[in-house]
């Protein structure tokens, strides 16, 4: 079947919403429906941290955030890792759909330190082409897979 042969898809009808009989009361907006103003004296200024720096404070955390894509759809998992001189290294079972998804892929790595009283904090993403390697473990033969991102980009922010 050639493409002038494809029927064309049916129109939807479009059901409006319900009326309702009476207007809904109205006081202000909520403080997420608000628009925030920039440079708002109770919000966290960022203040952008150089490449070195923001490799040290990456250093300092035990869990970061892996995005990715399957089927061409983002996905994210929250993940162990450790920051090595040749980049992010983490594990992931071996035939994961992560190891599957990442190998020679350039993906984004994100992890940060919020404190959630005031706000202040860091955050850094690393961008970078993934390699996945069977584990050098002996105690885990083909279980696990090494992941390593090398950062081609790295981006950090200081919440102050």
């Amino acid at each position: 079947m050639n493409r002038d042969q494809v029927p064309s898809p049916r129109p939807v009808p479009y059901d409006p919403p319900a009326q309702h009989d009476r207007p809904v009361p109205y006081d202000r907006p909520a403080a997420h429906d608000r628009p925030v103003p920039f440079g708002r004296p109770d919000l966290p200024e960022l203040r952008e941290l150089d490449r070195k720096r923001s490799l040290e404070l990456l250093a300092r955390a035990d869990v970061g955030r892996v995005v990715y894509t399957v089927d061409a759809l983002p996905a994210v998992l929250p993940v162990p890792f450790r920051l090595a001189p040749g980049g992010v290294l983490l594990s992931a079972p071996a035939g994961s759909e992560l190891a599957r998804a990442v190998d020679g892929a350039v993906i984004a790595f994100e992890a940060d330190e919020v404190d959630g009283r005031d706000g202040s904090g860091w955050f850094v993403t690393v961008l970078g082409r993934a390699q996945v390697r069977p584990a050098t473990r002996a105690a885990d033969p083909g279980g696990t897979v090494r992941i390593r991102i090398r950062p081609e980009l790295v981006i950090g922010r200081c919440l102050a």
